[in-house]
């Protein structure tokens, strides 16, 4: 018998939204106001600052890899807190729920930009072509020419690159920060218009995902719930069940984190768990290290997460781990059949079928938002909107122009850069439309561009040229992890909850973005002058240049041609996701989802998968067992589990930093 699914929601109750009661204080809610934006302001240089020395210097959290990002919440759990206590003592000077908000968008957006899969790698790759050329890898005959086309976007001195890798220097001096003052400002154009392009794309699109579809936002219920209103007769901050979870998460945390000091004492292993260890000969040995990592922030977030999206992930992790031992029984890992199991084939496929699926179920509010911004005055529901619309296709335009110009000053020729930045938003808005409905994690590192470019077409067809600059662009397009978009378009959600003006909550975010530039450049350039990027620097991402540019060198010595067998599991990926889509419209009882199979074959579960399976046997058991009303009342228990790790792990990220150790890491 199929399983009810709990409807999409937040967490605050009705109590919570209704009016305060005669006996409690007004309520007043001020939305965004300068001193919010202040105070963001004032926190951007820390939060990018501590992002660096956590991530590049001493790489003790991976903040930035969730989909619901560390340090914006840690700051937001302060930031309640004395609020708490401000408002007992002078409640005038309290931040409302829409300030707080406020604060926490500003955050995310810069937090985004600090992170990962977008600045950091910029860093990781400026310099690295010149800086680890050598005649063993032959770089610099097979394709230094073409990078005379990028020069502007590369650092090549010699003394600057001497000091940003080995370290030990001031970056403030002009031989120094000089050479990378130039690359930086062209890249922040590029980035800027690039985070542009997105916003413009959710004005068109959010009111048929928040408004309409009423998607259930799962990332955003944990800041909707920290920020509620003191008058809800059910406070998230008083709730047994949350402080049992936050507990719960906590404990494990500061027990493992003792123990990484001190391995005498017993520890409570939640990850590192090779299944596979005991099973080393062929063909079970052929899916590799398979871990089992119970984060108990990870059993949080997939708790919001459907039943059968969150089935699907493990189910389909665990077929493709099954599929890999088949084709070792049955030799399809050959040397002849270079690339099996084509997981970047399979994902690449699946997810350029998602987007299309996504697209097509937007067709009638593109529609719709074209007839309000050009049509007659009465199609316009409010000249405000009107006007939005308006400035969101004229956006759409002025940014493909800017970034058609600026894959024509690197040599891209126009048929490739429009390719490129098509597949780009295409896996832009299907990772926005899953992290609306789902929140689970999308670090779809199998699928990008580049590689669905040369799949499709070969290295031959493309070029070098073209090739060199896709490999230049590969920073912001690897990984995923940080996408703009997905945040802009929770920023909106959460402004319609704490009723923050739109075009206001427009301008927040543009404004975001440019001071997360300018604070996320200058903690990289601190940071690496100081510590050397490849000398002290233990998690820089150094790597990140092999990645692009040891992959262009090898296409340029081999090339590849378009192969049959790759463009099958291209197609074969593909056609699975319209399988199961169709099926999955078709019978209520169908229990796989499209955007499982898609995550599962990506990478995106490779970290997570038990953890989602166990957080599917327990809202399983609790909704079989207990209904609606036992699924809405442990929420807080699993928002608990995720704020404790989140703070626990954060306060472990800054002490070892301040005492020049390693600590104990919540995440991988």
């Amino acid at each position: 018998m199929a399983i009810p699914e709990p409807p999409a929601q937040s967490t605050i109750s009705k109590s919570e939204a209704s009016p305060a009661s005669p006996l409690s204080p007004p309520v007043r809610n001020r939305g965004i106001t300068a001193r919010a934006i202040l105070f963001a302001l004032a926190l951007m240089p820390i939060n990018a600052y501590w992002i660096t020395i956590m991530e590049v210097r001493w790489y003790t959290l991976d903040g930035s890899c969730l989909p619901l990002f560390i340090s914006p919440v840690f700051f937001l759990f302060w930031i309640t807190f004395i609020n708490r206590i401000v408002r007992r003592i002078l409640p005038n000077l309290a931040f409302d729920q829409g300030e707080l908000l406020c604060i926490y968008v500003m955050l995310v957006i810069a937090t985004a930009l600090a992170g990962h899969d977008l600045t950091q790698n910029l860093f990781g790759t400026i310099g690295s072509a010149y800086r680890f050329a050598t005649p063993e890898n032959k770089w610099k005959t097979l394709f230094f020419p073409y990078l005379d086309h990028q020069l502007f976007l590369i650092v090549h001195n010699k003394t600057a690159l001497k000091g940003f890798y080995q370290g030990g220097v001031s970056p403030w001096h002009r031989e120094y920060a000089g050479p990378f003052i130039g690359p930086l400002m062209w890249w922040a154009a590029f980035l800027g218009v690039l985070v542009g392009v997105c916003l413009c794309l959710n004005i068109l699109i959010r009111n048929v995902w928040t408004a309409h579809e009423k998607l259930a936002f799962p990332i955003i219920q944990l800041p909707m719930a920290m920020t509620s209103p003191e008058t809800s007769h059910h406070p998230f901050w008083r709730n047994k069940l949350m402080w049992g979870g936050f507990a719960l998460a906590a404990v494990i945390d500061i027990i493992n984190g003792i123990y990484v000091l001190n391995p005498q004492v017993p520890n409570l292993p939640v990850k590192f768990y090779n299944v596979m260890s005991f099973l080393t000969t062929r063909p079970w040995s052929a899916v590799g290290s398979v871990d089992i990592r119970v984060y108990p922030f990870a059993v949080g977030l997939a708790y919001f997460m459907p039943l059968d999206l969150s089935f699907s992930c493990w189910f389909f992790f665990v077929s493709r781990l099954l599929f890999q031992v088949l084709g070792a029984y049955f030799g399809w890992d050959a040397p002849s059949n270079v690339g099996f199991p084509f997981f970047q084939q399979q994902s690449s496929g699946a997810f350029i079928a998602l987007g299309f699926v996504v697209i097509w179920s937007l067709k009638g509010q593109l529609k719709s938002a074209w007839r309000t911004a050009f049509g007659s005055l009465a199609d316009a529901p409010e000249p405000a909107e009107r006007q939005r619309y308006r400035g969101a296709f004229a956006g759409l335009v002025a940014g493909f122009v800017f970034l058609t110009y600026f894959c024509w000053r690197i040599g891209m020729t126009p048929w490739v850069s429009l390719l490129f930045f098509g597949i780009y938003f295409l896996f832009a808005i299907t990772i926005t439309r899953v992290r609306a409905e789902f929140g689970t994690p999308h670090e779809i590192y199998f699928v990008n561009p580049r590689t669905v470019l040369v799949t499709i077409f070969g290295s031959s067809t493309l070029g070098g040229q073209n090739l060199t600059a896709l490999s230049t662009m590969y920073w912001f397009n690897r990984g995923y992890r940080n996408h703009p978009m997905p945040n802009q378009l929770e920023a909106f959600k959460m402004g319609e909850n704490g009723r923050m003006q739109t075009n206001r909550l427009i301008g927040v975010l543009l404004l975001s973005t440019f001071a997360g530039m300018l604070a996320t450049d200058w903690a990289n350039l601190q940071v690496t002058f100081n510590s050397g990027a490849t000398s002290k620097a233990l998690g820089f991402k150094s790597w990140v240049g092999f990645e692009a540019y040891g992959q262009l060198g090898t296409w340029l010595q081999s090339s590849v041609k378009p192969n049959a067998t790759q463009w099958g599991y291209l197609i074969g990926g593909a056609l699975m996701v319209i399988f199961l889509r169709v099926m999955r419209g078709a019978f209520l009882w169908w229990p796989f989802h499209p955007a499982g199979y898609a995550l599962a074959v990506s990478y995106a579960m490779d970290y997570f998968w038990f953890a989602v399976f166990v957080s599917w046997l327990l809202k399983l058991l609790i909704v079989r067992f207990g209904g609606m009303r036992a699924y809405n009342a442990a929420i807080p228990f699993f928002l608990g589990l995720i704020l404790g790790d989140y703070v626990t792990g954060a306060l472990w990220a800054i002490y070892g930093p301040i005492n020049h150790v390693i600590c104990y890491k919540i995440y991988i």
